[in-house]
């Protein structure tokens, strides 16, 4: 669920104008409206903060006892900020 002005992280995107987005479901009040597949008429405005922000990195580790395995491998991935400007 998003509210206009809120700011959050998705995977990383390759545009360099406004985002545009299809809502699945609105929810206005008590008035909710579940698309079939899309909701016809209402559309999400969105705007790119900063394109490349890298996450945490995850570790993971392959190990067996006794055998002289160990495989570590890390991965970071890529996000791209950005913040609901409108909902109409």
């Amino acid at each position: 669920m998003v509210r206009e002005g809120e700011h959050f992280e998705v995977e990383l995107l390759s545009a360099d104008k406004d985002l545009v987005f299809d809502p699945l479901l609105v929810i206005d009040g008590d008035n909710i409206s579940v698309g079939t597949p899309l909701v016809e008429g209402v559309k999400v405005t969105a705007k790119i903060l900063e394109q490349e922000v890298k996450a945490d990195k995850v570790v993971a580790i392959r190990y067996k006892a006794k055998k002289r395995v160990r495989k570590v491998r890390g991965h970071r991935q890529k996000h791209a900020k950005i913040e609901i400007v409108k909902i109409a």
